[in-house]
């Protein structure tokens, strides 16, 4: 058993490391902190000229975004990543980054599952391990409200509504008295301003708590609903089932709901979780991801109904059936997982266009203009990719200096300008990256187009595939011939990833005079 439960905790971090290296670019969602903390290594944290040198320097200044964020998090990835990053080369900066966050993740997860093996281990075994005080479980629970008000006043405002959910269950089951958790509330969301407001302050160069302005903007304006509503059981019947995945994770939590043996175990996972779905299910706007924080307790509480059920599994017929189920389950849920993440994989355009470039120009000796319109932006290119080697691009008057052998690629961003529609604005860029061939003012060449998935597609025997005029480049290839392939050996059918065209790789052409 040692060895298994080895095993599944390394899982832990293997797994999440599978998926960066798997898929290793990003979208638009991981923007503002991957921008920031390519500027704090390239950049440092100037003393002298601040304002200058952040406009000057940091892309949060050109491209702010709809709500200014905290540069806390961008800081210590920043700290931690800089000798990882010097030791194996700035290239791979982006992937170290992520690698970084995503252990810090699994450490948290590995915490949890700790947490979980003390609180909820077998009878035998809990013989064996200290009883928990009234004095520890009062401990617990400030160190709870702590940390989640930690995070509601730093890096995530909604965590608030958890915090508040989890508060009044402490409250009604008299975990805490009120004057406790006023005063842990009161000296935790201090102490985080303090970390906060100075330091965000500094980067934003203006009196900022940036947690407030989201909330006002989210909240008060209402103004997140620009980018889209959902219906309000949008979370229970879509969201839930794809974070969970396993299809029989919602009958399980229903089982602890309702088990006298598990019910009360399953109170305090459920109930705050809940509790902060429900009211965050009263905002129109809705992703997913903002429901995140209520996984692990749903998932756990799923876990405890699985492990009554295997635990009596001899006792009864229907226990054997059962876990037998719940077995198939398993492996349903990892095969559908790693499918998910191979389509994901296709699911970048904007990075693979970015490396289709490189591989076309890797031997220039001259800067590289191009232009990348807006879907390359949201599905890839960063500061990290488009500066490889590590050069303070934005200081026009050293980066020359430092790159006297290297490719350097200069990056226009444009959008929405009326400069769009200057042919002299067009004339400018070597390459351009494109979704709309179109927008290309002047004599271009579209050397290739970089697809993306599309859904999932069936194609019968003697059924034609529809191809795009330009040479596919990249992923898009790769998936044409594997689809060539499999259609040989199954007499013409296929089943897989519909590829679309997303992005044009364009050449402007030159006259030589």
């Amino acid at each position: 058993m040692a060895l298994v439960d080895a095993l599944l905790t390394s899982l832990i971090f293997i797994l999440p490391t599978v998926h960066i290296l798997i898929a290793p670019h990003t979208k638009v969602e991981e923007s503002f902190n991957l921008q920031a903390v390519h500027d704090i290594l390239i950049y440092g944290t100037p003393t002298s000229n601040i304002h200058e040198r952040f406009r000057q320097t940091y892309d949060h200044f050109s491209f702010p975004g709809a709500v200014p964020r905290t540069f806390i998090g961008s800081v210590l990835l920043a700290g931690l990543g800089q000798p990882v990053i010097a030791l194996v080369g700035f290239q791979h900066a982006q992937l170290i980054v992520r690698w970084l966050l995503c252990l810090f993740n699994a450490s948290c997860l590995l915490v949890f599952k700790n947490a979980v093996q003390q609180a909820y281990a077998t009878l035998a075994f809990a013989f064996l391990l200290p009883k928990a005080t009234r004095r520890q479980t009062v401990v617990r629970a400030k160190q709870a409200l702590s940390i989640l008000t930690f995070a509601g006043v730093v890096f995530r405002s909604e965590i608030a509504i958890l915090l508040a959910t989890t508060t009044v269950y402490l409250l009604l089951t008299k975990q805490l008295p009120l004057r406790t958790v006023i005063l842990v509330g009161g000296i935790s969301a201090a102490a985080s301003l303090l970390v906060s407001v100075p330091i965000d302050s500094y980067f934003w160069q203006k009196p900022l708590w940036p947690e407030l302005w989201g909330f006002y903007f989210n909240a008060v304006q209402g103004s997140s609903s620009d980018w889209g509503t959902s219906p309000w059981h949008y979370y229970l019947t879509s969201a839930l089932p794809r974070l969970l995945l396993n299809p029989l994770a919602l009958l399980l939590i229903l089982f602890s709901t309702f088990h006298p043996a598990l019910y009360r175990q399953n109170k305090a996972l459920l109930l705050p979780s809940l509790s902060y779905i429900a009211i965050y299910s009263l905002q129109p706007h809705k992703e997913t991801r903002f429901i995140f924080y209520a996984v692990p307790p749903l998932v756990l509480s799923a876990s405890l109904s699985a492990n009554y059920i295997s635990a009596h599994v001899s006792k009864s017929p229907v226990y054997k059936v059962a876990t037998f189920t719940l077995i198939l389950s398993i492996l349903a849920t990892l095969s559908a997982s790693t499918g998910m993440l191979l389509l994901s994989s296709l699911n970048y355009p904007g990075g693979e266009a970015l490396s289709q470039l490189y591989g076309l120009t890797d031997k220039a000796v001259t800067p590289i203009t191009v232009h990348a319109d807006v879907l390359t932006c949201m599905t890839g290119l960063t500061l990290f990719t488009q500066n490889k080697h590590g050069l303070p691009l934005a200081l026009n008057d050293s980066w020359d200096v430092e790159a006297p052998a290297k490719t350097v690629y200069l990056f226009d961003k444009t959008e929405k300008s009326e400069k769009l529609g200057w042919p002299t604005f067009w004339q400018q860029f070597d390459y351009a990256l494109l979704e709309d061939t179109a927008l290309a003012l002047g004599e271009w060449d579209v050397v290739g187009v970089v697809y993306g998935y599309s859904g999932i597609e069936l194609l019968r025997p003697g059924q034609r595939e529809v191809e795009d005029k330009y040479r596919a480049l990249g992923l898009g290839a790769d998936m044409r011939w594997l689809r060539g392939v499999v259609r040989k050996y199954t007499g013409g059918w296929w089943v897989g990833p519909r590829m679309a065209p997303r992005i044009h790789v364009m050449k402007q052409r030159r006259i030589v005079p």
